[in-house]
């Protein structure tokens, strides 16, 4: 079972960079699936995973352990990468993605996958997931807190805003959402396709608490977890500007890459510049 330690920043940059290029390798072998959203995300969860959260590889199920909800089921490839880190499932198993009969398919299936917490990728829904899992903690009398990561681009769905409003009114404290705002979708700039701004003032209309952070600052990622811990009476988001295919030059802010695989050639010289660029930091 892990435990609240103070995060190495350097080894946990060397656990990205190894991330980076499992996520790449994966979805080049996969021939499928979402790069950009992926890649963005990485921070995100390796802050999370090697600092705050009380899980366990060896008993998945263990009733008090702390929820992950990827509410942006499109950027598994991350979460995957990261599970096989911790020991969840072998290593080798990330090279069959999406492939017929796996446990790691295009999006989360929790009947499939140890470490999975709820079926994601229908956007819009994960928040509603979470926040029955924070409700029912309360009702448990457990200290588990429930994270959601979300996606920007989900936030357009009305269904989110149902979630956030009645979150506010439960007051739930155990419950933090993280928003991936790599400020791309599918069909183009979320700025373009439904602009969201004010974000952090729509959610403290909600009755929130706003931590607004470089998401691709572990440390920075690190103290937010900590606030959102430490906050009371209330709900937490976490709105973490990131950048969407994060690492790969020619991968970095371009839509295409939301959901187009790199070749073979592409995916090595995107390994390389990852693992080139984490030697020289």
């Amino acid at each position: 079972m892990t435990t609240n330690t103070t995060p190495d920043v350097n080894a946990l940059r060397a656990i990205c960079v190894e991330l980076r290029a499992d996520i790449i390798e994966m979805l080049c072998l996969a021939g499928s699936g979402h790069p950009g959203g992926s890649l963005s995300a990485v921070e995100i969860l390796v802050a999370l995973f090697w600092g705050p959260l009380r899980h366990d590889p060896k008993n998945p199920g263990w009733p008090d352990r702390d929820r992950v909800v990827l509410s942006k089921g499109h950027g598994c490839p991350a979460l995957y990468a990261v599970l096989a880190r911790h020991g969840y499932f072998p290593r080798e198993e990330l090279w069959r993605l999406r492939k017929t009969g796996a446990m790691l398919q295009g999006h989360p299936v929790r009947s499939f996958t140890p470490g999975i917490e709820a079926n994601t990728g229908a956007l819009g829904q994960g928040l509603s997931v979470a926040q029955g899992m924070a409700l029912a903690a309360r009702l448990d009398g457990s200290a588990r807190r429930t994270h959601c990561i979300c996606g920007d681009g989900e936030l357009q769905e009305g269904s989110v805003w149902e979630a956030a409003m009645s979150a506010g009114k439960y007051r739930l404290d155990n419950l933090t959402a993280i928003i991936d705002f790599n400020k791309g979708q599918i069909d183009g700039h979320v700025a373009e396709v439904m602009p969201l701004d004010p974000l952090d003032k729509k959610f403290a209309a909600f009755g929130w608490h706003v931590i607004t952070v470089d998401g691709h600052d572990l440390a920075a990622l690190a103290t937010a977890y900590a606030e959102a811990a430490a906050t009371k009476g209330k709900p937490t988001v976490i709105i973490a500007d990131t950048v969407k295919g994060k690492g790969v030059s020619f991968m970095e802010g371009l839509i295409k890459w939301h959901g187009v695989t790199p070749t073979r050639e592409e995916a090595d010289r995107a390994i390389a510049e990852i693992r080139a660029a984490g030697a020289a930091a």
